[in-house]
This record gives C-alpha cells, sequence and structure tokens, in this order.
C-alpha cells in the first residue's frame, strides 16, 4: 500500500526531472475530461462514445443486427470524427516532434475549442439533443478527442493514454505480486482509473439531475485550466521536452 500511494503521489505531483516532466498531471485531468464528455454523449446523445471508439465498433454492430435503442448513423458519425481528429492530432504531433510540450499545448487548444464549441451548440439550442444538434455535438466532440488520443499516444505517458483503460486494468492485475509481478506503477494505473470514472460519475451525476449541459461545462474548464497550465512547459528546454524513442 505504501507503494501504491507513493506512485499514485509522484503522479500527481511529479518530479520535474522525470523523463516525462509534469505531464503526467495533466494527462489525468484529461482522462477526467474523457469521463464528463462520454457520460454525456452515452447518456444524452443516445447510445455513443465520442472517446471509446471500441465501443462505437460494437454499437455499430449492434444497430446493424437491429438491436433497439443503438444508431447507426450516430456511431458512424462519431468515428468518423474521431478519425479527422486523430488526422489533425498527428499533423499537430508530426510538427512539434522536437518538443513534447509544445505538441500538448497545441493539441489542447484545438480541444479547448471544440468542446467550448459543443457548449455553446447546447446553450444556443433546446433540450433533448436531437436532430442535427445531436450529430453536431457528436461531431465536435468526437473531433477534439481524436485529437487529444492520437496526440496522448506521441506523448507516451506510461498508462496514461487518456482514453482507453483496458490495458490500464489488465496492468494492475497481471503485474501485480500476487501475479509473481513486480507491482510496478500500481498506483498511477488505479489513479488513472479512478480520474476516468470520477468524470464519468460527475457527467452522470449532472445529467440525470437535470443538467445536461454542466458536465460540457465542467469538461471545457479543466481544458482551459490544462491548457494555460501547458503554457510554460511550452516553452521549457528541459530534458523531457524531447520525443519518446519507441522501441
Amino acid at each position: 500500500m505504501p507503494g501504491l500511494l507513493r506512485e499514485a503521489w509522484s503522479t500527481v505531483v511529479p518530479d520535474l526531472n522525470d523523463r516525462h516532466g509534469p505531464l503526467p498531471p495533466l494527462m489525468l485531468a484529461l482522462t477526467v475530461v474523457t469521463g464528463l464528455v462520454d457520460a454525456v454523449s452515452y447518456l444524452e446523445l443516445g447510445r455513443v462514445f465520442v472517446a471509446n471508439m471500441t465501443g462505437n465498433v460494437v454499437f455499430s454492430g449492434f444497430a446493424i443486427a437491429g438491436a433497439p435503442g443503438f444508431s447507426l448513423a450516430a456511431s458512424l458519425v462519431a468515428l468518423a470524427a474521431f478519425a479527422v481528429g486523430a488526422l489533425l492530432g498527428g499533423l499537430i504531433v508530426h510538427r512539434t516532434l522536437t518538443h513534447r510540450g509544445r505538441m500538448l499545448l497545441y493539441a489542447l487548444v484545438v480541444e479547448t475549442a471544440c468542446a467550448l464549441a459543443a457548449l455553446i451548440v447546447t446553450v444556443a439550442s433546446g433540450h433533448p439533443f436531437t436532430g442535427g444538434v445531436r450529430f453536431t455535438l457528436v461531431a465536435l466532440l468526437g473531433l477534439g478527442l481524436g485529437v487529444q488520443n492520437a496526440v496522448s499516444r506521441a506523448l507516451a505517458v506510461p498508462d496514461l493514454t487518456t482514453t482507453v483503460l483496458t490495458l490500464t486494468i489488465t496492468g494492475i492485475l497481471s503485474d501485480s505480486r500476487f501475479a509473481g509481478g513486480g507491482g510496478s506503477r500500481a498506483g498511477r494505473r488505479v489513479l488513472s482509473a479512478a480520474a476516468m470514472m470520477l468524470g464519468a460519475v460527475a457527467g452522470a451525476a449532472s445529467v440525470l439531475h437535470g443538467h445536461p449541459r454542466l458536465p460540457l461545462l465542467l469538461a471545457v474548464a479543466v481544458l482551459a485550466c490544462v491548457t494555460v497550465a501547458a503554457i510554460a512547459p511550452a516553452r521549457s528546454g528541459a530534458p523531457w521536452t524531447a520525443p519518446v524513442v519507441r522501441k
């Protein structure tokens, strides 16, 4: 337990001389954003995810098979928007490849703009979000999360992918001492899962208690704070800003 808490603490308050410098807490905040926006998309936009593309592929299969309550159109729009976002994220990555701080900042600016645009759409439209409004929200949020996912992948901070937890949860157990492993990074992995759950709980509670716009407002607020926090790292010349060499 002390080791787990120590690892969690080092994620929230990292050593700036570490290979990933100030990135871990920023990535953790983006994981909270994922929970918030997926709560909105699934509960308000009709069983569709804007961050979890595995879910949308499965939902598309359900819709094709005729399962009630699933929209093939919504799933395909989410997949297409996410793909465009991933392409845009790739352009950011390859144009800022030598500086991870600038890479994150540019991605945050784009994602924050997408989330803010989605929030404005919800304020300007009536509730529930149906028809063109629904697809506009799916497209804007999917685009932003596609950018986030592409850049998170390039930043390569271990166990902080911000949108996918399957391997993270697998690692908690398969690398545990109970399984004969060293239990490495269990604290960070648990914290990552908790961050996404926190966002999902906050988002779902807001929607279920009649505040469907609140999760997007919270997401924009978190993104704005992370963007401001990323300005100084984007100007840093520290060793952590160098690209990660993939093996």
